[in-house]
């Protein structure tokens, strides 16, 4: 069920909050750890050992439930028209950007060529899109999801493809931490959506560990862009070459972003 498996991740992520580590919670539980792991992997818990691994975590199972209802409150996406509008102002998105990636007042104003009263007017248009709320002090809230993403084909994935793609990819992915690799082969259905379901759980990976690692300071912290893609394609010079075809096929992509 959505409503256990949200519990569940929400469990989680309090014991990481609290640095309790699997192997503790086995201990609690007089249980192994590889069987910890499989039932927090699986979701399988019964009432009673949530209830003892929130004793362990010394919360209140109320609160756990608190905290779902208010995560179903936030919004995953924006409108198109929201988007549109962020778009069209860059130092909006820039604003936007750093919203989400818990970069406070203080830093922004710090860190990029944007004056105390130009952000707080940047700021204010987000609160009004329902993006953020302002508080005060110039406090940023961000009222949107833990698993927010931008809209598929909506503006903003529109202007990576148009205009930020090739700078994105004008890299040689070579230093420690990046990565890319390009594969080719030939799939049934099955498998893609095997595959499609997997690199959802990548990218929701990416965006469990961005929200952890907010509680880090900023200069421990490095903007990261995660692309995750799968799609029917084949090279042009390729398609050029079948046989009573002038052109490849031209299907739409199957994005996963």
């Amino acid at each position: 069920m959505a409503g256990s498996a949200a519990l569940i991740d929400v469990l989680k992520r309090e014991l990481k909050a609290r640095g309790i580590t699997y192997a503790r919670v086995a201990r609690g539980l007089a249980m192994s750890e590889a069987s910890v792991k499989r039932m927090f992997s699986q979701k399988n818990f019964t009432l009673s050992r949530v209830d003892a691994i929130c004793r362990l975590a010394n919360t209140e199972f109320s609160e756990l439930t608190r905290v779902i209802h208010r995560e179903e409150a936030q919004i995953s996406q924006l409108t198109y028209e929201q988007e549109k509008e962020i778009i069209a102002n860059k130092k909006l998105f820039l604003v936007a950007v750093c919203a989400l990636n818990h970069v406070t007042f203080e830093q922004i104003i710090n860190a990029f060529e944007i004056s105390k009263t130009e952000c707080i007017q940047l700021l204010t248009r987000l609160d009004r899109l329902k993006f953020i709320e302002l508080q005060p002090n110039n406090r940023i809230k961000l009222l949107v999801s833990r698993t927010f993403s931008w809209l598929p084909d909506g503006p903003i994935q529109r202007f990576f493809n148009e205009q930020a793609h090739n700078e994105y990819f004008r890299s040689r992915f070579d230093r420690p931490e990046e990565f890319m690799l390009v594969v080719n082969g030939m799939l049934s259905k099955s498998s893609s959506m095997t595959i499609v379901a997997r690199l959802k759980r990548i990218a929701k990976e990416f965006s469990e560990l961005h929200n952890e690692d907010t509680r880090l300071p900023l200069v421990e912290r490095s903007a990261m862009s995660l692309l995750v893609a799968i799609r029917h394609w084949e090279l042009q010079a390729f398609a050029d070459l079948r046989r009573g075809k002038k052109s490849g096929p031209r299907a739409r992509p199957a994005n996963v972003m």
